[in-house]
């Protein structure tokens, strides 16, 4: 298996773009939720030593190594939704008398979900980071924290259809009302705080524009 995040963002693109299966909207969600943890950091970092902060200087320093943390598990995910992707295309090559078959793909789609119910609670956990980012960054690099809440919202919102595409296929009906509960949740507490960044950051700007 490829190391997508290995590429270049140019290669990386070509990749996406190309007639094959991975990387899919899954892999592109979790490097768009790296994306925007990354703004987080930028802020961050240009934040941090400056005499004028000083007062949040250990805040800062801990949200940058928690988005450091965030920044290299998202990465990591790219791949790890590809990887999954393999097992649940064999399933569905098994012949269909196979009596073993529902119950592989049962198993592969549940694997499949994993990865993108990671992204959203990686980027719920960015999102947190985002917002003490806007109260405590550097108010020239305000914007950027807006970009880093849309880019978490986009990838929320991405994995998650990544979720449901795979729910829809299981059996086990009681695990897949849970598993899309659980997505349901994470996008009712965290979209909605991904917009108010997102408008604080309009209003903040325009005002000053």
């Amino acid at each position: 298996m490829n190391q997508f995040t290995q590429f270049s963002c140019t290669d990386f693109a070509q990749a996406l773009a190309a007639k094959a299966p991975v990387p899919g909207g899954g892999g592109a969600a979790a490097m768009t939720g790296a994306l925007g943890v990354a703004l987080c950091s930028m802020v961050g970092n240009f934040t941090a030593g400056k005499k004028k902060f000083e007062a949040v200087e250990e805040d800062v320093q801990r949200m940058l190594s928690e988005g450091e943390a965030l920044r290299a598990r998202l990465l990591e995910l790219v791949d790890v939704d590809a990887e999954a992707f393999q097992p649940l295309s064999k399933a569905y090559a098994i012949p269909r008398e196979d009596p073993s078959r529902p119950q592989v793909i049962e198993e592969a789609a549940v694997t499949a979900c994993k990865a993108p119910m990671e992204v959203i609670a990686c980027c719920g956990r960015a999102l947190h980071l985002l917002e003490e980012m806007l109260e405590k960054g550097s108010k020239l690099l305000i914007p950027d924290v807006g970009c880093g809440a849309l880019l978490c919202k986009a990838a929320m919102e991405s994995a998650a259809l990544n979720v449901f595409v795979n729910t829809g296929i299981l059996r086990n009906r009681e695990t897949a009302a849970k598993m899309e509960q659980q997505v349901e949740d994470a996008l009712k507490t965290y979209l909605p705080l991904a917009d108010r960044i997102a408008a604080s950051v309009t209003a903040y700007i325009r005002k000053e524009g």
